[in-house]
């Protein structure tokens, strides 16, 4: 086990490179399964999460090659084994093997999911998709276990706008005989880019990125060539962190109008920023401004910027008041930003933030986002060392993070606990 050790104090300066989506990477890799031929993923990030679904994809029977930036998956002799345990165990996004593999074989038997652990997030409204398409769903010793003699195209209203529980039924209905509608869909930009490789394989699916999607289900579905879309959440703690150290950044490789939700808070609180076609140039300020922020499903402020957006808002005079629409539990960071000198109380889905300086601590990730907050906290003090345990949870939603923050001028380094 490491921590990463941070003494801040320094504005980040220059230019950083954004990975791959993560959000995106965990749904396209069991997407490949529907495919009868080889795929190819352009962008994809080199994280945790995405070296435990290839190692799924290689149990299941899919030969996996690493190339420069890109990875070859041929998952021809795929074969529908139960996967009660193991790795299946160790990511929250494990869930969409359900989809993908009752869409190509009528069957899935896998391990209730893990992943990060800051609210419970059943998955109802995925099994809800599964029997509307003709699935018999149940659960047997911690298990899923999926079955459909024939999936057939229904129409489906989500009861809440879910990325997980949208991708999930995409995938599922892609092969479904007939016609599916998935209304109250959400409508993230991952689940465009989910959409758009399963319409290179042969797929035909219409309206992703709305509240209604149309999919008309296919028999076959073979390989292809698709590049991920960059990671607006990495982009946005870069940009969060460029402020927060009163730096000059520009993020660079992204799409900037999935990040403008965050873009218009920052330019609200004081913050320079100026969108480029592909890159956005943040600048700080020596203060900013208390703003309010509601963590709303796309296009809102994200959930999983929330936590980070908590870091920067004790750099802000006065009192801020953070709240999330999403996740109404998701401040497990807040009790060790608290450590740090943060001046936060909980109520409720709210947060509330009053201004002020930070000290260097030791504190702990309890989650991805969360141990992006912390990160970013202990860049803006000034005196001593933060000392971040937990690092194995960031590893999930960021690569090279040392490297790149450094690169930016950050004094920072892993040591083992």
């Amino acid at each position: 086990m490491e921590k990463l050790m941070i003494h801040g104090g320094r504005p980040l300066r220059g230019t950083v490179q954004i990975s791959g989506a993560k959000n995106s990477a965990i749904a396209l890799l069991p997407a490949v399964i529907l495919a009868e031929s080889e795929v190819t993923l352009d962008n994809l990030p080199h994280l945790s999460d995405v070296a435990v679904y290839t190692e799924i994809l290689e149990e299941l029977g899919a030969k996996v090659t690493w190339m420069d930036g890109k990875i070859k998956i041929d998952p021809s002799q795929i074969r529908p084994i139960p996967m009660p345990n193991g790795p299946v165990k160790k990511l929250r996004a494990s869930y969409y093997m359900m989809g993908a593999m009752l869409g190509r074989f009528g069957e899935a038997t896998i391990g209730l999911p893990g992943g990060c652990n800051f609210e419970p997030r059943p998955i109802d409204q995925h099994i809800k998709g599964f029997e509307a398409l003709g699935a018999t769903v149940t659960n047997e010793h911690g298990s899923i276990h999926l079955q459909a003699k024939e999936l057939r195209g229904a129409k489906i209203y989500l009861d809440v706008s879910s990325v997980g529980a949208t991708i999930n039924i995409m995938l599922a209905a892609a092969r479904a005989k007939g016609s599916t509608i998935i209304e109250n869909a959400a409508k993230e930009p991952e689940i465009i880019d989910v959409a758009t490789l399963l319409n290179s394989m042969g797929a035909s699916i219409k309206g992703a990125g709305t509240e209604t999607i149309r999919i008309e289900g296919v028999r076959e579905m073979s390989g292809c060539r698709h590049s991920i879309i960059p990671d607006r959440i990495q982009a946005g703690t870069y940009m969060i962190a460029a402020a927060a150290t009163r730096g000059d950044m520009i993020i660079d490789g992204v799409i900037p109008k999935h990040l403008e939700a965050l873009t218009a808070k920052l330019i609200e609180m004081g913050v320079t920023v100026e969108e480029m076609d592909e890159s956005i140039r943040v600048l700080g300020a020596p203060r900013y401004e208390h703003v309010d922020v509601k963590a709303l499903v796309y296009p809102g402020f994200p959930t999983d910027m929330q936590s980070p957006m908590t870091s920067l808002l004790t750099q802000a005079e006065g009192v801020s008041v953070l709240s999330d629409f999403v996740y109404s539990s998701r401040f497990k960071h807040v009790p060790e930003l608290v450590r740090m000198g943060a001046k936060i109380r909980v109520e409720g889905r709210s947060a509330i933030i009053e201004g002020g300086e930070l000290n260097a601590a030791k504190v702990k990730a309890t989650d991805l986002r969360a141990g992006a907050a912390l990160v970013i906290a202990g860049l803006t003090v000034k005196e001593g060392v933060t000392e971040v345990s937990g690092v194995e949870l960031i590893d999930r939603g960021y690569d090279h993070l040392v490297t790149n923050l450094r690169a930016l001028g950050a004094d920072v380094w892993r040591q083992a606990e």
